[in-house]
């Protein structure tokens, strides 16, 4: 049984004594866990990764450490809040997906008001921080990006139409205009260049994983590509947007200085992916497995061909 005191604790921070008994929540650590959940710290890292990148390739070399700490900080605030306005919305259909099920809310772990107040809350600190410690421009891509994420894709897309994923593909895109911006106090064409390269790379991920967690999207009523337009129109779009994602890569070469290595890094990665595509499109067996493969390869795209750039822009 928990001790009085721990209740105490976890009543203040939103968690019901019936969550604490029956979960076994006996000290804070659990519960800051639940919380930091909340923010989606995976997406948040691999957003800050985009972002970190940006910075390099905007410097043309290291950029000042207080301006990194300060832009990175200011768009982990604002993903976390986003992320945490995202799970308060859509706590209805999370505990109907496997997927989900066991995210705080559902669980009862958090309550649904304080996911809120904590969105809201790092929304608001990551305009402020960014603002005063980093320029305006700055602050208002960051501010972009999080009211994408959190009200055009989750209130508005994501329930409405099977091109949520498509459209709602820019709310992931914004970290490099944030990066970019926080060392130059401008932006710049590589930087629109690596939105749009998260931009096209966004359907055939995401994509990817509603073919191997269709059933999730069918019990929610989520209207995701493959339900509404059936697994070969998905995949046949899936090739297409891996295509022109392979050849918006190429357009950063012209702010990079190794720019032949960077074509032939960023080709290895695009063929990979589109030969995994295109092995998805072609197989009508085992779709299950090819569209988990498809996803993996799609996770290790990004990141490979945005480390090429920074490796290309320094040396």
């Amino acid at each position: 049984m928990p001790r009085h005191t721990d209740i105490k604790v976890v009543y203040v921070l939103g968690v019901s004594e019936q969550s604490v008994r029956t979960l076994g929540l006996s000290n804070i650590k659990t519960v800051t866990k639940a919380y930091v959940s909340l923010t989606k710290p995976r997406i948040m890292l691999f957003l800050i990764f985009t972002a970190y990148c940006a910075m390099f390739i905007a410097q043309r070399g290291v950029p000042n450490l207080q301006t990194m700490i300060v832009g990175l900080g200011g768009l982990a605030l604002s993903a976390g809040g986003a992320a945490a306005i995202n799970m308060w919305y859509d706590r209805d259909i999370d505990r109907i997906m496997q997927r989900t099920a066991k995210r705080p809310i559902p669980m009862g772990i958090v309550t649904p008001w304080h996911a809120l107040v904590l969105g809201i809350g790092l929304g608001i600190l990551s305009v402020v921080m960014l603002a005063l410690w980093c320029n305006w421009l700055c602050a208002t891509f960051s501010l972009m990006g999080y009211l994408y994420y959190a009200v055009v894709y989750t209130m508005w897309l994501k329930r409405k139409t099977p091109q949520n994923i498509v459209i709602g593909g820019g709310a992931g895109a914004f970290p490099p205009l944030v990066g970019w911006s926080a060392v130059t106090g401008h932006q710049g064409f590589a930087a629109w260049i690596m939105f749009a390269v998260i931009f096209l790379w966004t359907p055939a991920h995401f994509w990817s994983l509603a073919l191997y967690k269709n059933d999730d999207y069918v019990r929610a009523g989520i209207p995701m590509m493959p339900i509404v337009c059936g697994s070969k129109t998905t995949k046949r779009q899936m090739v297409i947007y891996t295509f022109l994602l392979l050849l918006s890569s190429w357009l950063l070469v012209g702010s990079l200085r190794a720019q032949v290595l960077y074509i032939i890094m960023a080709t290895a990665a695009g063929l990979l992916f589109l030969r995994s595509t295109l092995i998805l499109m072609n197989n009508k067996e085992d779709q299950m497995t090819l569209a988990k493969r498809t996803f993996l390869v799609s996770l290790m795209y990004l990141p490979a061909v945005f480390a090429a750039a920074v490796v290309c822009a320094l040396i």
